[in-house]
């Protein structure tokens, strides 16, 4: 039982839910309701580049580089938009309202994508950020609120919730490929908008399913009474719509103007008050604050070449891979199910989520074994660098020895760059947030959170800039991609050793923390 504990963050004592399965009966809610938006996030994912050169440029190559610039610039958004997400959840409408809300807007703007114009498609992605800022920040948190801080099952429900987003997006790519594909399209022509009018359908179970499963929680999330009314549900809508028009106007500036006269200039800030709180604060509280900012920083080198997932290493896939791996004698059983020969552009997407779900119980058993010589957390993160570049490395020895007469490098090589860069997102993503809480000044806990996901915006949007350097006008050819992959394997591995060197300084400006 959870018992009646009282939660320092509100103060509120915590109601005696139903167990199911060792935990609060709502955490299975919360978990099929992120299931379902994850499955709409990432179902449209592996489609979204490829869909803007079909449609927009007539599927010409010279419309790879502003797909991906869309593509990092819609990413760059959704991470900023958690910022002031959570800040309306904690300050406004409570969160159950927040998640609802989301839901909706982000609904609206999955079916706005399928409509064949490109203004409406980029309202629909801006409408799809202001939902995700609703509702995916706050989402998460609900999970935590079921568990007082001392309950030794916390870590281990976040454990089960973090697996319902990996099944989401493991799922996602297959079912709305398919639909792509063989139901609806052809090997030749997909039919792209189907994708996105899939996740508009999966987005709405997750609102359905959250509708009649918050009466489980039990009154927590939402507001104090007289707090929280209709009428503040309507004043947020109506911002959300004041906000997207100029979400509109951020992805219309493009990625390089988003990057150097927003989003860089919203991090100094964020930066510098941080800084100054700390020095506020006392001397450890300002080395603390400065051994995170620098986190931050690698933090933005490692997404800006991990999220080449869904931009250059989906043009990767569907021009340069040989993915025709299965003779007609040979094909396995999921093969034949599913009526495919090749393996699918798509599937790749899933191939991250299978092995963070296979991956990661064995690096929390190999960081238990170490014991006392477990890495420290700038060695982690120098190992997530590393690990995302041996995955560069990998492409450039396929694009340099490899390539078949007809210009093909082996399916083998890609689907083990998603592995090996799976490995690194492990050694740095889990404990990122975790630092964060122990790091930030105590009254800016909430801003250090912006920061994390701040600099992981800044780092997607850069992959977009770093995809479309890659295809540049003629689109990606074996030879720039081996140019734009052999800069990044230098990058993150450089950036890898580094920060191994500076670790001891780092975890000196740390002061213990662990």
């Amino acid at each position: 039982m959870s018992g009646a504990a009282i939660t320092p963050a509100t103060g509120a004592p915590i109601p005696e839910f139903k167990q199911v399965l060792g935990h609060p009966a709502p955490l299975w809610m919360l978990f099929m309701t992120e299931f379902w938006e994850r499955f709409a996030f990432y179902g449209i994912r592996w489609a979204l580049v490829l869909y803007i050169v079909a449609q927009f440029y007539s599927g010409a190559a010279s419309g790879e580089e502003p797909a991906s610039h869309v593509y990092g610039a819609y990413l760059a958004l959704v991470y900023a938009g958690a910022i002031f997400g959570g800040y309306v959840a904690d300050r406004v409408l409570g969160y159950q309202r927040s998640i609802l809300l989301g839901a909706v807007i982000m609904a609206a703007g999955l079916f706005m994508i399928s409509m064949p114009s490109e203004q409406i498609f980029k309202f629909g992605l801006a409408t799809i950020i202001a939902g995700n800022g609703l509702f995916k920040p706050n989402i998460s948190t609900m999970v935590g609120k079921l568990y007082s801080t001392a309950d030794g099952r916390r870590d281990s429900g976040f454990t089960i919730f973090y697996m319902g987003i990996n099944l989401g997006a493991m799922l996602a790519p297959l079912f709305t490929q398919y639909l792509a594909r063989k139901i609806f399209g052809t090997d030749e022509l997909p039919e792209y908008k189907v994708v996105f009018i899939a996740a508009g359908v999966g987005m709405l179970i997750s609102l359905v399913w959250f509708w009649f499963g918050r009466r489980q929680l039990q009154g927590i999330g939402r507001p104090a009474e007289g707090e929280g009314g209709k009428q503040k549900v309507l004043y947020v809508f109506a911002g959300a719509l004041v906000a997207i028009p100029l979400i509109y106007m951020l992805l219309a500036m493009g990625a390089t103007a988003l990057q150097w006269y927003v989003l860089m200039p919203m991090f100094v800030v964020l930066c510098g008050l941080l800084l100054v709180e700390g020095i506020r604060d006392g001397e450890v509280a300002r080395d603390k604050a400065i051994a995170m900012l620098i986190i931050f920083t690698f933090n933005i080198l490692f997404w800006m070449f991990f999220e080449q997932a869904g931009s250059s290493f989906t043009f990767l896939a569907d021009k340069i891979v040989d993915r025709n791996i299965f003779s007609e004698g040979t094909a396995n059983l999921v093969f034949q199910l599913s009526g495919e020969r090749v393996f699918p552009t798509a599937w790749f997407q899933s191939v991250n989520s299978i092995a963070i779900i296979a991956l990661a119980p064995v690096l929390a058993w190999i960081w238990v074994k170490l014991g006392s010589s477990n890495p420290s957390i700038p060695r982690k993160f120098g190992l997530g660098l590393i690990f995302n570049g041996l995955a560069f490395l990998l492409l450039m020895v396929a694009l340099s020895k490899m390539v078949s007469a007809a210009g093909l490098i082996p399916f083998w090589t890609l689907f083990m760059v998603y592995v090996i860069q799976s490995v690194g997102e492990l050694c740095l993503s889990p404990i990122g947030l975790s630092m964060v809480t122990k790091l930030a000044p105590l009254r800016l806990v909430g801003f250090g959170m912006g920061g994390w996901f701040l600099s992981t915006g800044i780092g997607n949007n850069l992959s977009g800039i770093f995809a479309g350097e890659v295809s540049g006008d003629t689109g990606l050819t074996t030879t720039s991609a081996l140019s734009g992959y052999t800069f990044g394997f230098w990058a993150l591995v450089g950036g890898g050793v580094l920060l191994f060197l500076i670790a001891p300084l780092i975890q000196k400006l740390m002061h213990g923390v662990k």
